[in-house]
């Protein structure tokens, strides 16, 4: 079991650019954490660090309270899964065929295929819904199915950590809500700790037990979505002015930008066409 996974004086950078400099953060066990921020803000290169798919040039990610890059790429494997932005799977792959890849870091001479390894594919298949498309090819199915495939394999790793980079990416506002949905129920059932990466806002609200705001290469704010999301946290993070409401369904932070459209603001409360 997983009991910590935090950063410690964190500093990424490509090349000479610092992207993200000397953070210090704890990720809340058993809960979902969204980051948030601009486009170019760091908050995927900080993902795909914690995932120890970049090297820091400083500090460390720390699991356990030992540091990704110094633990086995096997042993990270059976602790933390990640799902990359747009994954793109070998053609002629089949379903059941990807999602059996999550068991392989559990795989060794010793430990061949296994019951066990037979019995998480297929729970992996029904939490995600897609066990009537286990022998259908994966370049066959829907972007919604696609993904669903996708964290499926991820489930089938049996991780306590999963990661997802922009999960609800190119897919309709009918999808987006499934898979967020479906990571919900699984957080709230099994009580995985999920990190994501989203650009909606108002579903981060929605969805996210807390927000990391990511700004200028630190964290800008951290906390419970009604806690730190305000106008003034979207002026400075997104240079956007915004009115923050109540969601009339959730009760959770509702961003209303300002903007142009088919109506101008004439003063509050007066709108004109």
């Amino acid at each position: 079991m997983t009991n910590s996974f935090k950063t410690d004086s964190l500093t990424l950078s490509y090349g000479d650019k610092i992207i993200i400099d000397e953070l210090n953060m704890t990720i809340p066990k058993g809960e979902i954490t969204v980051f948030i921020g601009g486009n170019g803000c760091g908050k995927s290169t900080l993902l795909r660090s914690m995932a120890r798919l970049l090297k820091p040039k400083a500090g460390a990610v720390l699991l356990d309270n030992i540091e990704i890059e110094k633990m086995a790429t096997r042993n990270v494997a059976k602790k933390l899964a990640i799902l990359p932005q747009s994954p793109v799977a070998p053609e002629g792959l089949t379903v059941i065929q990807l999602v059996k890849q999550g068991r392989y870091p559990h795989q060794s001479w010793l430990q061949q295929w296994s019951k066990r390894d037979e019995e998480k594919v297929f729970a992996a298949l029904k939490a995600t819904g897609v066990e009537e498309l286990k022998d259908r090819l994966v370049e066959e199915l829907s972007g919604g199915q696609r993904q669903r495939v996708w964290i499926a394999m991820t489930l089938a790793q049996d991780t306590d950590i999963i990661l997802l980079d922009e999960p609800t990416t190119y897919l309709d506002m009918t999808h987006q809500i499934e898979i967020l949905d479906l990571l919900f129920e699984l957080n709230n059932t099994e009580k995985r700790t999920i990190i994501m990466v989203l650009h909606d806002l108002n579903l981060a609200c929605r969805y996210a037990h807390n927000i990391v705001a990511v700004k200028d290469k630190k964290v800008y704010a951290k906390g419970k979505p009604e806690d730190i999301i305000n106008a003034k946290l979207v002026q400075d993070v997104f240079q956007m002015e915004s009115k923050i409401v109540s969601d009339p369904l959730y009760g959770t932070p509702l961003c209303i930008p300002y903007g142009k459209g088919r109506y101008i603001l004439k003063k509050e409360g007066e709108l004109y066409v």
